[in-house]
Protein backbone atom coordinates (compact mmCIF):
# COMPACT_ATOMS: atom_id res chain seq x y z
CA UNK A 1 0.00 0.00 0.00
CA UNK A 2 1.36 3.41 -1.02
CA UNK A 3 -0.16 6.85 -0.62
CA UNK A 4 0.38 10.01 -2.63
CA UNK A 5 -0.54 13.63 -2.01
CA UNK A 6 -2.57 14.80 -5.02
CA UNK A 7 -4.50 17.65 -6.57
CA UNK A 8 -4.78 21.13 -5.16
CA UNK A 9 -2.31 20.64 -2.31
CA UNK A 10 0.49 19.78 -4.74
CA UNK A 11 -0.52 22.47 -7.22
CA UNK A 12 -0.71 25.24 -4.63
CA UNK A 13 2.60 24.24 -3.06
CA UNK A 14 4.29 24.50 -6.47
CA UNK A 15 2.66 27.91 -6.96
CA UNK A 16 3.73 28.92 -3.44
CA UNK A 17 0.11 29.68 -2.60
CA UNK A 18 -1.54 28.77 0.70
CA UNK A 19 -3.47 25.50 0.50
CA UNK A 20 -6.38 24.51 2.70
CA UNK A 21 -6.98 20.80 2.16
CA UNK A 22 -4.62 17.89 1.62
CA UNK A 23 -6.07 14.96 -0.31
CA UNK A 24 -4.38 11.62 -0.75
CA UNK A 25 -4.66 8.73 -3.18
CA UNK A 26 -3.93 5.24 -1.92
CA UNK A 27 -2.61 2.64 -4.36
CA UNK A 28 -2.55 -1.11 -3.75
CA UNK A 29 -5.09 -1.35 -0.94
CA UNK A 30 -8.57 -2.75 -0.46
CA UNK A 31 -11.34 -1.11 1.60
CA UNK A 32 -10.95 -3.77 4.25
CA UNK A 33 -7.22 -3.12 4.52
CA UNK A 34 -7.95 0.57 5.05
CA UNK A 35 -10.41 -0.24 7.83
CA UNK A 36 -7.96 -2.66 9.40
CA UNK A 37 -5.34 0.12 9.43
CA UNK A 38 -7.67 2.33 11.49
CA UNK A 39 -9.11 4.50 8.74
CA UNK A 40 -12.79 5.54 8.84
CA UNK A 41 -14.92 5.03 5.73
CA UNK A 42 -16.84 8.14 4.60
CA UNK A 43 -17.22 7.84 0.82
CA UNK A 44 -20.62 7.08 -0.69
CA UNK A 45 -19.96 6.99 -4.45
CA UNK A 46 -16.42 5.59 -4.22
CA UNK A 47 -14.06 4.45 -1.42
CA UNK A 48 -12.87 7.42 0.66
CA UNK A 49 -11.42 7.14 4.16
CA UNK A 50 -10.29 9.50 6.93
CA UNK A 51 -6.81 9.05 8.39
CA UNK A 52 -7.01 7.93 12.05
CA UNK A 53 -4.78 10.79 13.30
CA UNK A 54 -4.89 13.66 10.76
CA UNK A 55 -8.46 13.00 9.53
CA UNK A 56 -7.28 13.93 6.01
CA UNK A 57 -9.16 12.28 3.15
CA UNK A 58 -7.59 9.22 1.53
CA UNK A 59 -9.31 7.88 -1.59
CA UNK A 60 -8.49 4.55 -3.16
CA UNK A 61 -7.03 4.96 -6.65
CA UNK A 62 -9.86 4.55 -9.11
CA UNK A 63 -10.79 4.63 -12.76
CA UNK A 64 -14.17 5.61 -14.21
CA UNK A 65 -16.30 4.63 -17.18
CA UNK A 66 -19.09 6.79 -18.58
CA UNK A 67 -22.43 4.95 -18.50
CA UNK A 68 -25.08 7.70 -18.89
CA UNK A 69 -25.42 11.43 -19.70
CA UNK A 70 -24.59 14.02 -17.07
CA UNK A 71 -22.05 13.97 -14.29
CA UNK A 72 -23.59 11.15 -12.23
CA UNK A 73 -23.54 8.51 -14.95
CA UNK A 74 -20.26 6.79 -14.09
CA UNK A 75 -19.16 3.31 -13.19
CA UNK A 76 -16.29 3.53 -10.71
CA UNK A 77 -13.60 0.87 -10.53
CA UNK A 78 -11.39 0.87 -7.41
CA UNK A 79 -9.20 -2.06 -6.42
CA UNK A 80 -5.48 -2.72 -5.81
CA UNK A 81 -4.84 -3.16 -9.54
CA UNK A 82 -5.63 0.52 -10.32
CA UNK A 83 -2.38 2.44 -10.69
CA UNK A 84 -1.54 5.99 -9.73
CA UNK A 85 -1.27 6.81 -13.45
CA UNK A 86 -4.80 5.42 -14.00
CA UNK A 87 -6.09 7.68 -11.24
CA UNK A 88 -4.33 10.80 -12.51
CA UNK A 89 -5.62 10.20 -16.04
CA UNK A 90 -9.24 10.71 -14.93
CA UNK A 91 -8.56 14.17 -13.41
CA UNK A 92 -9.76 17.38 -15.00
CA UNK A 93 -6.75 19.68 -15.56
CA UNK A 94 -3.06 18.92 -15.91
CA UNK A 95 -2.26 21.29 -13.05
CA UNK A 96 -4.48 19.11 -10.81
CA UNK A 97 -2.98 15.82 -12.03
CA UNK A 98 0.36 16.04 -10.21
CA UNK A 99 1.10 13.67 -7.33
CA UNK A 100 3.79 13.66 -4.66
CA UNK A 101 5.01 10.60 -2.81
CA UNK A 102 5.84 10.53 0.88
CA UNK A 103 9.48 11.34 0.12
CA UNK A 104 8.60 14.53 -1.79
CA UNK A 105 9.17 13.17 -5.31
CA UNK A 106 6.71 14.45 -7.93
CA UNK A 107 4.83 12.23 -10.38
CA UNK A 108 3.63 14.33 -13.31
CA UNK A 109 2.69 12.21 -16.34
CA UNK A 110 0.59 14.92 -18.04
CA UNK A 111 2.81 17.99 -17.95
CA UNK A 112 1.16 19.77 -15.07
CA UNK A 113 4.37 21.51 -13.99
CA UNK A 114 4.89 22.75 -17.52
CA UNK A 115 1.39 24.23 -17.62
CA UNK A 116 1.85 25.79 -14.18
CA UNK A 117 4.95 27.54 -15.48
CA UNK A 118 3.18 28.67 -18.65
CA UNK A 119 0.03 29.59 -16.67
CA UNK A 120 -2.26 27.47 -18.81
CA UNK A 121 -5.46 25.62 -17.89
CA UNK A 122 -5.49 22.45 -20.03
CA UNK A 123 -7.56 19.27 -19.81
CA UNK A 124 -5.80 16.00 -19.12
CA UNK A 125 -7.56 13.71 -21.60
CA UNK A 126 -10.71 13.38 -23.73
CA UNK A 127 -12.37 11.89 -20.64
CA UNK A 128 -12.80 15.52 -19.52
CA UNK A 129 -15.88 15.64 -21.77
CA UNK A 130 -17.63 12.94 -19.75
CA UNK A 131 -18.37 15.25 -16.78
CA UNK A 132 -20.20 18.53 -17.59
CA UNK A 133 -19.49 19.75 -14.07
CA UNK A 134 -15.93 20.27 -15.21
CA UNK A 135 -17.04 23.18 -17.37
CA UNK A 136 -18.08 25.00 -14.20
CA UNK A 137 -14.97 23.85 -12.39
CA UNK A 138 -12.62 25.17 -15.08
CA UNK A 139 -14.53 28.47 -15.12
CA UNK A 140 -14.03 28.67 -11.36
CA UNK A 141 -10.31 28.03 -11.73
CA UNK A 142 -10.20 30.89 -14.26
CA UNK A 143 -11.62 33.16 -11.55
CA UNK A 144 -9.09 31.93 -8.98
CA UNK A 145 -5.99 31.90 -11.20
CA UNK A 146 -6.80 35.14 -12.96
CA UNK A 147 -3.46 35.35 -14.78
CA UNK A 148 -3.87 31.91 -16.39
CA UNK A 149 -5.18 31.39 -19.91
CA UNK A 150 -7.37 28.56 -21.19
CA UNK A 151 -5.81 26.21 -23.73
CA UNK A 152 -7.63 26.58 -27.09
CA UNK A 153 -8.20 22.84 -27.34
CA UNK A 154 -9.84 22.84 -23.89
CA UNK A 155 -12.16 25.70 -24.87
CA UNK A 156 -13.08 23.84 -28.06
CA UNK A 157 -13.89 20.70 -26.05
CA UNK A 158 -16.04 22.71 -23.61
CA UNK A 159 -17.95 24.24 -26.53
CA UNK A 160 -18.57 20.77 -27.96
CA UNK A 161 -19.88 19.61 -24.60
CA UNK A 162 -22.34 22.52 -24.46
CA UNK A 163 -23.51 21.86 -28.02
CA UNK A 164 -24.05 18.20 -27.12
CA UNK A 165 -26.39 19.25 -24.31
CA UNK A 166 -24.22 17.89 -21.50
CA UNK A 167 -24.63 20.97 -19.28
CA UNK A 168 -28.40 20.52 -19.34
CA UNK A 169 -27.92 17.44 -17.14
CA UNK A 170 -26.34 19.42 -14.29
CA UNK A 171 -28.46 19.47 -11.14
CA UNK A 172 -29.08 22.81 -9.38
CA UNK A 173 -27.03 21.86 -6.33
CA UNK A 174 -23.90 21.29 -8.44
CA UNK A 175 -24.39 24.55 -10.36
CA UNK A 176 -24.78 26.53 -7.14
CA UNK A 177 -21.83 24.79 -5.50
CA UNK A 178 -19.44 25.82 -8.28
CA UNK A 179 -21.04 29.21 -8.84
CA UNK A 180 -20.80 30.17 -5.17
CA UNK A 181 -17.16 29.11 -4.98
CA UNK A 182 -16.28 31.03 -8.13
CA UNK A 183 -18.01 34.15 -6.82
CA UNK A 184 -15.66 34.04 -3.84
CA UNK A 185 -12.49 33.88 -5.95
CA UNK A 186 -10.20 36.81 -6.75
CA UNK A 187 -11.71 37.80 -10.11
CA UNK A 188 -15.24 36.39 -10.45
CA UNK A 189 -15.80 38.10 -13.79
CA UNK A 190 -13.45 35.56 -15.38
CA UNK A 191 -15.79 32.71 -14.45
CA UNK A 192 -18.74 34.30 -16.21
CA UNK A 193 -16.73 35.41 -19.22
CA UNK A 194 -15.44 31.88 -19.77
CA UNK A 195 -18.91 30.37 -19.32
CA UNK A 196 -20.20 32.88 -21.85
CA UNK A 197 -17.42 32.13 -24.33
CA UNK A 198 -18.09 28.38 -24.30
CA UNK A 199 -21.88 28.86 -24.47
CA UNK A 200 -22.70 27.46 -21.04
CA UNK A 201 -23.84 30.75 -19.50
CA UNK A 202 -26.84 30.97 -21.84
CA UNK A 203 -27.91 27.48 -20.76
CA UNK A 204 -27.27 27.82 -17.03
CA UNK A 205 -27.89 31.52 -16.32
CA UNK A 206 -29.84 33.03 -19.25
CA UNK A 207 -30.83 35.98 -17.05
CA UNK A 208 -27.17 36.94 -16.84
CA UNK A 209 -26.25 36.09 -20.44
CA UNK A 210 -28.78 38.48 -21.94
CA UNK A 211 -27.28 41.52 -20.20
CA UNK A 212 -24.47 41.76 -22.76
CA UNK A 213 -25.26 44.13 -25.59
CA UNK A 214 -27.90 45.99 -23.56
CA UNK A 215 -27.08 49.71 -23.48
CA UNK A 216 -27.26 52.02 -20.46
CA UNK A 217 -27.04 55.80 -20.26
CA UNK A 218 -23.41 56.78 -20.73
CA UNK A 219 -23.69 59.66 -18.25
CA UNK A 220 -24.38 57.11 -15.49
CA UNK A 221 -22.47 54.21 -17.01
CA UNK A 222 -19.41 55.21 -19.04
CA UNK A 223 -18.91 51.52 -19.86
CA UNK A 224 -22.42 51.55 -21.45
CA UNK A 225 -22.83 47.77 -21.83
CA UNK A 226 -24.84 46.22 -18.96
CA UNK A 227 -22.94 42.93 -19.07
CA UNK A 228 -19.61 44.76 -18.86
CA UNK A 229 -20.95 46.73 -15.90
CA UNK A 230 -22.00 43.55 -14.10
CA UNK A 231 -18.50 42.10 -14.48
CA UNK A 232 -16.99 45.30 -13.05
CA UNK A 233 -19.38 45.16 -10.10
CA UNK A 234 -18.48 41.55 -9.35
CA UNK A 235 -14.76 42.30 -9.45
CA UNK A 236 -15.32 45.29 -7.16
CA UNK A 237 -17.08 42.97 -4.71
CA UNK A 238 -13.95 40.80 -4.68
CA UNK A 239 -11.71 43.84 -4.30
CA UNK A 240 -13.71 44.91 -1.23
CA UNK A 241 -13.44 41.36 0.17
CA UNK A 242 -17.20 40.96 0.59
CA UNK A 243 -19.06 37.86 1.71
CA UNK A 244 -20.96 35.45 -0.55
CA UNK A 245 -24.37 37.03 0.04
CA UNK A 246 -23.07 40.43 -1.08
CA UNK A 247 -21.43 38.97 -4.18
CA UNK A 248 -24.59 37.12 -5.14
CA UNK A 249 -26.61 40.31 -4.60
CA UNK A 250 -24.21 42.07 -6.97
CA UNK A 251 -24.83 39.34 -9.54
CA UNK A 252 -28.59 39.83 -9.39
CA UNK A 253 -28.95 43.58 -8.88
CA UNK A 254 -29.50 44.55 -12.54
CA UNK A 255 -31.01 41.41 -14.08
CA UNK A 256 -34.15 43.36 -15.00
CA UNK A 257 -32.21 45.47 -17.47
CA UNK A 258 -32.03 42.42 -19.71
CA UNK A 259 -35.81 42.61 -20.18
CA UNK A 260 -36.07 46.34 -20.91
CA UNK A 261 -37.94 46.89 -24.22
CA UNK A 262 -35.52 47.88 -26.97
CA UNK A 263 -37.51 50.98 -27.91
CA UNK A 264 -36.89 52.66 -24.53
CA UNK A 265 -33.14 51.97 -24.26
CA UNK A 266 -30.82 53.20 -22.88
CA UNK A 267 -33.28 54.05 -20.09
CA UNK A 268 -34.34 51.29 -17.71
CA UNK A 269 -37.36 52.57 -15.83
CA UNK A 270 -38.78 49.95 -13.48
CA UNK A 271 -35.86 47.58 -13.87
CA UNK A 272 -35.59 47.22 -10.09
CA UNK A 273 -38.82 45.24 -9.65
CA UNK A 274 -38.11 43.21 -12.76
CA UNK A 275 -34.72 42.38 -11.22
CA UNK A 276 -36.43 41.24 -8.01
CA UNK A 277 -38.71 38.91 -9.97
CA UNK A 278 -35.80 37.43 -11.92
CA UNK A 279 -33.70 37.01 -8.75
CA UNK A 280 -36.54 35.09 -7.12
CA UNK A 281 -36.90 32.78 -10.10
CA UNK A 282 -33.14 32.23 -10.29
CA UNK A 283 -32.93 31.44 -6.58
CA UNK A 284 -35.81 29.00 -6.84
CA UNK A 285 -34.21 27.24 -9.78
CA UNK A 286 -30.73 26.91 -8.24
CA UNK A 287 -31.93 26.39 -4.65
CA UNK A 288 -29.92 29.38 -3.47
CA UNK A 289 -29.58 29.72 0.34
CA UNK A 290 -32.12 31.96 2.04
CA UNK A 291 -29.60 34.56 3.25
CA UNK A 292 -28.27 35.09 -0.28
CA UNK A 293 -31.76 35.27 -1.76
CA UNK A 294 -33.10 37.77 0.77
CA UNK A 295 -30.16 40.15 0.44
CA UNK A 296 -30.27 39.94 -3.35
CA UNK A 297 -33.95 40.89 -3.36
CA UNK A 298 -33.38 43.92 -1.12
CA UNK A 299 -30.42 45.14 -3.20
CA UNK A 300 -32.26 44.62 -6.49
CA UNK A 301 -35.28 46.57 -5.24
CA UNK A 302 -33.58 49.40 -3.36
CA UNK A 303 -30.15 50.07 -4.94
CA UNK A 304 -31.46 53.01 -6.96
CA UNK A 305 -33.03 54.59 -3.89
CA UNK A 306 -29.85 54.08 -1.88
CA UNK A 307 -27.81 55.74 -4.62
CA UNK A 308 -30.22 58.72 -4.55
CA UNK A 309 -30.60 58.85 -0.77
CA UNK A 310 -28.67 62.13 -0.42
CA UNK A 311 -31.77 63.79 -1.91
CA UNK A 312 -34.11 62.30 0.72
CA UNK A 313 -35.52 64.05 3.73
CA UNK A 314 -35.67 62.43 7.16
CA UNK A 315 -39.06 60.77 6.67
CA UNK A 316 -38.04 59.29 3.32
CA UNK A 317 -34.79 58.03 4.83
CA UNK A 318 -36.67 56.26 7.61
CA UNK A 319 -39.05 54.70 5.08
CA UNK A 320 -36.04 53.43 3.14
CA UNK A 321 -34.65 51.85 6.32
CA UNK A 322 -38.03 50.28 7.03
CA UNK A 323 -38.28 48.77 3.53
CA UNK A 324 -34.80 47.30 3.99
CA UNK A 325 -35.83 45.89 7.39
CA UNK A 326 -32.78 47.69 8.76
CA UNK A 327 -34.16 48.08 12.30
CA UNK A 328 -34.55 44.35 12.79
CA UNK A 329 -31.58 43.32 10.67
CA UNK A 330 -28.89 46.01 10.82
CA UNK A 331 -26.15 43.56 9.81
CA UNK A 332 -27.97 42.75 6.58
CA UNK A 333 -28.45 46.45 5.93
CA UNK A 334 -24.69 46.91 6.25
CA UNK A 335 -24.29 44.24 3.56
CA UNK A 336 -26.89 46.03 1.43
CA UNK A 337 -24.82 49.21 1.57
CA UNK A 338 -21.62 47.35 0.61
CA UNK A 339 -23.36 45.80 -2.39
CA UNK A 340 -24.57 49.24 -3.46
CA UNK A 341 -21.04 50.60 -3.15
CA UNK A 342 -19.84 47.82 -5.44
CA UNK A 343 -22.53 48.81 -7.95
CA UNK A 344 -21.61 52.51 -7.80
CA UNK A 345 -17.88 51.92 -8.13
CA UNK A 346 -18.21 49.15 -10.72
CA UNK A 347 -18.39 51.66 -13.56
CA UNK A 348 -15.89 52.84 -16.10
CA UNK A 349 -13.53 55.40 -14.56
CA UNK A 350 -15.32 55.42 -11.19
CA UNK A 351 -13.51 52.53 -9.51
CA UNK A 352 -11.63 54.84 -7.12
CA UNK A 353 -14.59 57.09 -6.35
CA UNK A 354 -15.92 57.54 -2.85
CA UNK A 355 -19.38 56.28 -1.97
CA UNK A 356 -20.64 58.64 0.76
CA UNK A 357 -24.08 57.03 0.81
CA UNK A 358 -22.71 54.08 2.75
CA UNK A 359 -21.40 55.93 5.84
CA UNK A 360 -24.24 58.42 5.65
CA UNK A 361 -26.97 55.78 5.76
CA UNK A 362 -25.12 53.86 8.46
CA UNK A 363 -25.18 57.01 10.58
CA UNK A 364 -28.84 57.65 9.79
CA UNK A 365 -29.65 54.13 10.99
CA UNK A 366 -27.68 54.72 14.18
CA UNK A 367 -29.68 57.87 14.93
CA UNK A 368 -32.98 56.09 14.28
CA UNK A 369 -31.98 53.06 16.35
CA UNK A 370 -31.24 55.31 19.31
CA UNK A 371 -34.98 55.76 19.72
CA UNK A 372 -36.49 53.37 22.26
CA UNK A 373 -39.36 52.07 20.12
CA UNK A 374 -40.94 50.19 23.03
CA UNK A 375 -41.16 53.37 25.10
CA UNK A 376 -42.55 55.34 22.15
CA UNK A 377 -45.17 52.65 21.54
CA UNK A 378 -46.15 52.56 25.24
CA UNK A 379 -46.55 56.34 25.35
CA UNK A 380 -48.61 56.26 22.14
CA UNK A 381 -50.81 53.51 23.55
CA UNK A 382 -51.34 55.59 26.69
CA UNK A 383 -52.69 58.31 24.41
CA UNK A 384 -55.20 55.85 23.01
CA UNK A 385 -53.41 55.01 19.77
CA UNK A 386 -53.80 51.48 18.43
CA UNK A 387 -52.74 49.26 15.55
CA UNK A 388 -51.10 51.06 12.60
CA UNK A 389 -51.11 54.31 14.58
CA UNK A 390 -48.51 52.85 16.94
CA UNK A 391 -46.23 52.14 14.00
CA UNK A 392 -46.75 55.66 12.69
CA UNK A 393 -45.75 57.06 16.07
CA UNK A 394 -42.52 55.05 16.06
CA UNK A 395 -41.84 56.17 12.48
CA UNK A 396 -42.37 59.81 13.45
CA UNK A 397 -40.03 59.51 16.44
CA UNK A 398 -37.32 57.98 14.28
CA UNK A 399 -37.77 60.67 11.63
CA UNK A 400 -37.46 63.34 14.31
CA UNK A 401 -34.23 61.75 15.56
CA UNK A 402 -32.86 61.69 12.02
CA UNK A 403 -33.90 65.31 11.45
CA UNK A 404 -32.05 66.34 14.61
CA UNK A 405 -28.99 64.33 13.64
CA UNK A 406 -28.83 65.79 10.15
CA UNK A 407 -29.18 69.30 11.50
CA UNK A 408 -26.41 68.77 14.05
CA UNK A 409 -24.08 67.27 11.46
CA UNK A 410 -24.84 69.74 8.74
CA UNK A 411 -26.71 67.16 6.68
CA UNK A 412 -23.67 64.83 6.53
CA UNK A 413 -22.47 66.55 3.40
Amino acid sequence: MKRYLVGGAVRDALLKRPGLDRDWVVVGATPQEMLDAGYTAVGQDFPVFLHPQTHEEHALARSERKTAPGYCGFEVHADPSVTLEDDLLRRDLTINAIAQDEHGALIDPHGGQRDLGAKVLRHVSPAFAEDPGRILRVARFAARFDDFTLAPETLALMQQMVEAGEVDALVPERVWQELSRGLMDSKPSRMFELLRTCGALARLLPEVERLWGVAQRADYHPEVDTGVHLMMVLDMSARLDTNLAVRFACLGHDLGKGTTPADVLPRHLGHEQRSVDLVRALCERLKVPVACRELAEVVAREHGNIHRSAEFGAAALVRLLERCDAFRRPERFADTLIACECDARGRGGLEESAYPQRPRLAQVLAWALAIDSATVAAEAAARGLKGPALGEAIHAARAAAVTAGLAADGGLG
